[in-house]
């Protein structure tokens, strides 16, 4: 089932993969149907460079001009863009940052893999980072401040999730953990399949990427106080998904290969709870 031929199952599917909760039940009607929107816009795009058949570039770019027609006044075709429509009016969102996740995606069919961690987090800059951008649109909380702080949140999502996928980057030509990283560990990329006869390095590696995760969060938490109203508490759940994931990547010790690693919503709810009381007492 894909997006073409069912936008609300395939969203369904899609969300429940993701770290974090999309759109919080607990938010009014409104800010979750934007919000559902911009996310399967932007699942779309990656679906579209990661797994289309095809010439994937001719498919990104004719995405490219279709979304750019959206904001000329043009009704979209793609159903997942006609969902889409409504919040772009009603939030005002950027053009620009669809279009940096599209040219993110245009990088990933000529780009398989990172020389450092500091490379990684420039490639954050277009793949994921815009993310962020579109949530606070949505809020309409967009500021210097704030979206410098949903950078470093939405680039420690990004990273984390490249530490749970790393067989299935790799099965797709794809490494995203820093190569000097692997080099400085000893760890060939061919062992990044299965955590191979190296899999202490392997999962040593993986360790410091979700250090460096962990500070980026610690550092981008501060945005949580600095919203207001139903944008705080759907924020603190992003937040709440990336630290617990940094739990569930530590508690399996690094350890990607044995076993799917997910964060538990136990530790999703208590983070969450965390950053909004620590928030609220900031505010006050």
């Amino acid at each position: 089932m894909d997006a073409a031929t069912a936008p609300a199952r395939w969203l369904r599917a899609r969300e429940k993969e993701e770290n974090f909760p999309v759109a919080l039940r607990w938010l009014p009607r409104e800010p979750r149907r934007h919000l559902h929107a911009v996310y399967a816009a932007t699942r779309l795009i990656d679906e579209i460079g990661d797994a289309a058949p095809g010439d994937r570039v001719s498919q990104l770019l004719a995405l490219r001009a279709e979304l750019a027609a959206m904001w000329q006044g043009h009704a979209p075709d793609d159903p997942v863009l006609r969902m889409l429509a409504p919040a772009v009016t009603a939030c005002a969102l950027p053009q620009d940052a669809f279009q940096e996740l599209i040219e993110a995606n245009l990088i990933d069919q000529r780009v398989n893999h990172y020389a450092t961690f500091d490379d990684l987090l420039g490639y954050c800059r277009l793949s994921a980072n815009p993310v962020g951008r579109l949530v606070l649109a949505v809020f309409d909380q967009s500021t210097a401040e704030t979206v410098a702080l949903s950078d470093q949140v939405c680039s420690a999502l990004q990273i984390l999730e490249h530490c749970q996928d790393v067989a299935e980057d790799h099965a797709a030509g794809r490494i995203y953990l820093p190569l000097r990283d692997l080099a400085e560990a000893g760890v060939s990329e061919a062992s990044l399949a299965t955590g191979g006869p190296g899999a202490p390095a392997c999962r040593a590696v993986i360790r410091l990427q979700v250090d460096r995760c962990e500070s980026l969060l610690e550092a981008g938490a501060p945005l949580v106080a600095r919203l207001t109203g139903w944008a705080r508490i759907a924020v603190a759940g992003y937040i709440a998904g990336g630290c617990a994931t940094v739990r569930a990547l530590r508690a399996c010790d690094g350890d990607v290969w044995s076993n799917p690693v997910r964060p538990r919503h136990v530790d999703t709810v208590a983070s969450m709870v965390t950053l909004l009381g620590k928030a609220t007492v900031v505010s006050q």
